[in-house]
């Protein structure tokens, strides 16, 4: 199992994490202080229960010496069993308000942060999502928003009863009987300590399994990502022994993190039954001393059984509390993170309404490589500028940074005279139309896949779109047509028919500025010629930035930059720059209307 490392350095927020929690919380202050008055009446009942039983313990004494009468006897037991049954119809009642309203606050509280991360998790940069497995961030999500219930149920199960009961209780008994009482508060106080002591000590190993969890899952989710890879090379063997490994792991750090408990549970078992020995021990002398009923002994002992069983579920809550706060620590260290690309303050909603494109002296690096650097071009509006050069040469980044995924490190874009810097992304994004070079779809329908950029779209505009991208005689051959259902990442389509789809996305969009990388990479020349020409018409009155490979694409394009190492080498037409010497012709000699390599 070499080469698997698993963090267990997990310094824990604990003050940040219960503020987040507490926040989401504090939107339901109504539920909340509803639950605390139903933990306080259940409480004030289970004391109320115990006290009428001593009663009766204490009357059947005295009528048992001959010092109570038959009558008085039998009308003490009506009211007694009056309210033995009264007691529980009350608390099955206040239970079920209880649940009832726990399940509903538990419910919202994990929609809304589920909700909240969700969205933000979405907000942040294409750098954070290009760093972070998506198994390992579907995993936190889930796991974080699910420690909700157990946060909650910490605090209305365990922390609140027993803060109820060990008032009352350790009130009663203290009101009876001072020895017992101290003895009671002695146990309680080493009880917890030492659970305490111990369950801190689980930290460790529970940081362990959680990351060691969140490496196994980030491995399934890539596998199953990238299956035909694994099939294409027959690598199941090689693949199912590093899960093997991984989930080998995981096992070893679970099960030391369940071991720990034998260690709490022996401990507490031990401690509650020493203090069960003094409470009967010190009860039983103030019983022969006459200092105390037989039915006020019965009320102690009866009374510190049911504290033990709050003290037990206290002590559960909060083993199970650092368990959810280090599952939040996992989620809500991502609320910590901003996206890196920033609105600047005042940034205006941007619309494109000619389609001008500037690159003023645009200078980027990405990890410590220089990717561009004074770049400098002008795209004027209605025309196609064509990207090409050699691979690594900064064609995708010049995209990400027109996309603004990226920030500039020098220089300005600018869109028909606004730099892109001054605008709100998102409005900046909705001018653009883009079919990338990897065409990935969500797993849903044809036809939902393409109204994806377009929501509002008709249905007439939606089949002009297919039209357009020689999507039709593919769609009619189908059986549930354009609902057919295209797979996770469109692993039911071919390459050339996932390129289509997207082609036909970007069509819908209808935007001034149009972005095709190697949009038609995955096509047969056939359909890519009929593509060709249905693109002709949409180019018509449209900007459009082009990146190829296949220089046979983009041989009518008004304009040619070919980039190398980052610049702008070479610019022109294809005629005028087939005609020099450079680059450019130097590629088209080596693939004669093929692909650059």
């Amino acid at each position: 199992m070499t080469g698997i490392k698993v963090s267990d350095k997990l310094p824990i927020d604990f003050k940040y994490n219960l503020k987040v929690y507490f926040g989401f919380l504090k939107k339901y202050k109504g539920a909340c202080v509803l639950l605390v008055l139903l933990v306080f009446a259940l409480s004030t009942l289970d004391l109320a229960f115990n006290y009428t039983f001593s009663r009766i313990v204490d009357r059947a004494t005295l009528f048992t010496q001959g010092k109570m009468a038959l009558e008085a006897f039998d009308q003490f037991l009506l009211l007694a069993f009056a309210a033995l049954l009264a007691i529980p119809a009350i608390r099955g009642l206040g239970r079920w308000l209880y649940l009832g309203s726990i399940n509903r606050l538990e419910s919202r509280l994990i929609a809304d942060i589920k909700r909240y991360f969700f969205d933000h998790l979405l907000s942040l940069s294409h750098g954070f999502h290009s760093s972070h497995k998506t198994g390992s961030l579907i995993s936190r999500l889930a796991r974080g928003s699910g420690s909700v219930e157990t946060m909650t149920d910490v605090i209305v199960f365990n922390f609140a009863p027993v803060l109820f009961q060990l008032t009352l209780m350790g009130a009663s008994i203290f009101y009876f009987t001072l020895p017992v009482g101290l003895s009671v508060l002695a146990t309680v106080v080493v009880y917890v300590g030492y659970s305490i002591l111990v369950t801190q000590q689980q930290q460790k190993a529970n940081a362990l399994y959680n990351n060691m969890s969140d490496l196994e899952k980030a491995n399934i989710s890539d596998v199953f990502t990238n299956i035909e890879s694994i099939k294409y090379f027959a690598k199941e063997g090689d693949v199912r022994n590093r899960f093997f490994e991984l989930s080998e792991k995981t096992r070893r750090y679970q099960l030391g993190f369940w071991d720990q408990f034998k260690r709490l549970e022996g401990g507490q078992i031990f401690i509650s039954g020493l203090g069960a020995f003094f409470v009967v021990y010190l009860s039983l002398k103030s019983l022969t001393a006459g200092q105390m009923t037989i039915g006020t002994f019965v009320l102690v002992f009866t009374n510190y059984g049911t504290l033990l069983m709050p003290l037990s579920g206290f002590i559960m809550g909060v083993r199970n509390m650092y368990r959810a706060i280090a599952d939040f620590e996992d989620l809500f260290q991502y609320g910590k993170l901003e996206n890196e690309i920033k609105d600047r303050p005042g940034a205006k909603a941007f619309s494109v309404h000619r389609g001008a494109i500037e690159f003023k002296n645009v200078g980027f690096t990405y990890r410590k490589k220089p990717v561009l650097s004074g770049f400098t071009l002008k795209v004027p509006p209605h025309k196609r500028l064509a990207v090409v050069g050699p691979s690594g040469a900064g064609k995708t980044t010049l995209i990400r940074l027109v996309y603004r995924l990226y920030d500039l490190e020098k220089g300005e874009i600018s869109l028909d005279g606004a730099d892109i810097a001054g605008v709100t992304q998102a409005s900046l994004r909705e001018a653009l139309s883009m079919v990338p070079q990897e065409c990935i779809l969500f797993d849903d329908s044809i036809y939902n896949n393409i109204a994806f950029s377009n929501p509002g779209a008709s249905r007439r505009q939606v089949f002009a779109a297919i039209r357009y991208a020689q999507l039709g005689k593919f769609i009619e051959g189908l059986p549930e047509k354009e609902n057919t259902i295209v797979g996770e990442r469109g692993v039911k389509l071919s390459g050339g028919e996932k390129q289509r789809v997207s082609i036909a996305r970007a069509l819908l969009a209808d935007k001034k500025i149009l972005i095709l990388d190697e949009a038609t990479s995955s096509l047969d020349s056939q359909t890519e010629h009929e593509i060709q020409e249905g693109l002709k018409g949409l180019m018509k009155g449209r900007t459009c930035i082009l990146i190829a490979h296949r220089l046979s694409t983009i041989m009518s394009a008004d304009i040619i930059a070919v980039l190398d190492k980052g610049k702008v080498v070479q610019q022109g037409s294809h005629r005028e720059l087939i005609r020099k010497p450079g680059l450019y012709r130097k590629l088209w000699n080596l693939q004669k209307g093929g692909y650059i390599e």
